[in-house]
């Protein structure tokens, strides 16, 4: 019988410029399933998903995106779910 994973959700508070940083560590590790970013006020302004596999060249987008918006924003907040 097939053991079922469960998920953790974790949220960390962090500046512009270290967004991408943040977010390329937490894929790094490998077991990040889903990452929201949200600004100051709570509000969603990216989302994606991760597979599992997913090859650092099919991320390059998300991270230029990423990239360009740790430029416009102040503070904000990585939730991130992670498989145990």
């Amino acid at each position: 019988m097939a053991t079922k994973k469960t998920t953790e959700s974790k949220t960390f508070k962090v500046t512009g410029e270290s967004l991408l940083k943040t977010v390329k560590e937490l894929i790094a590790k490998g077991n990040v399933r889903h990452i929201t970013i949200k600004d100051k006020n709570d509000k969603v302004v990216v989302e994606f998903p991760l597979t599992v596999g997913v090859v650092a060249t099919a991320l390059l987008p998300v991270f230029a995106a990423i990239g360009a918006l740790a430029a416009l924003i102040g503070e904000c907040s990585i939730s991130v779910e992670i498989e145990k």
